[in-house]
């Protein structure tokens, strides 16, 4: 049995990055979404190991100490990590492990595991990026202005990725993405 790959998705909110992910794992088989870590108390449904491993604060500095993680960062006073062991389970049972994360996030994970495949994802304009995140409903006006300030500074490091897919129709996006990952095991 041949070895994984560690997939890394990355870009600007309202890019359809989860989208295409559940797309991916859909249409492709041995795929499998990394599950992160968290000291954030779970919301309701939420499952430990489904959504997050939720973790104590200081389970979670333990690991870190411990070197567990392939990366780490601190949202709103709450600790989020990719944890390591189960990422490499995955990739030498031969599944496509997919990392659902932010820019700088994945730089870490690239300095990590300088062999896993980096995906940026974008959309066509900042013009749509802004209408995407308006037509979710669930963004206030300051929100609003700061994904689209992050988002240009996401885009601004596309280059550094593998592979750039603009996702301007979901349905071609979704089958490139496809294409890209089962090409990693041609």
């Amino acid at each position: 049995m041949s070895r994984g790959h560690l997939i890394v998705i990355s870009g600007p909110s309202g890019a359809g990055k989860g989208t295409l992910v559940k797309r991916l794992i859909q249409d492709v088989a041995n795929t499998w979404i990394s599950v992160s870590a968290t000291t954030r108390p779970p919301r309701q449904g939420e499952r430990n190991g489904r959504e997050y491993f939720f973790m104590s604060r200081e389970a979670f500095e333990k690991a870190i100490e411990q070197d567990r993680f392939l990366e780490w960062a601190e949202y709103d006073s709450n600790l989020y990590g990719t944890p390591m062991g189960s990422v490499l389970e995955h990739i030498d049972a031969g599944d496509e492990v997919i990392l659902e994360i932010e820019v700088q996030g994945a730089a870490a994970v690239k300095k990590r595991m300088p062999e896993c495949k980096m995906v940026f994802v974008e959309p066509p304009s900042l013009s749509i990026l802004e209408e995407r995140l308006r037509g979710r409903g669930t963004n206030s006006e300051a929100s609003i202005r700061a994904r689209m300030e992050t988002a240009k500074l996401e885009l601004s490091r596309k280059l550094e990725y593998d592979k750039l897919l603009v996702n301007d129709d979901l349905d071609t996006a979704a089958k490139e993405l496809a294409d890209y990952v089962t090409g990693l095991t041609d």
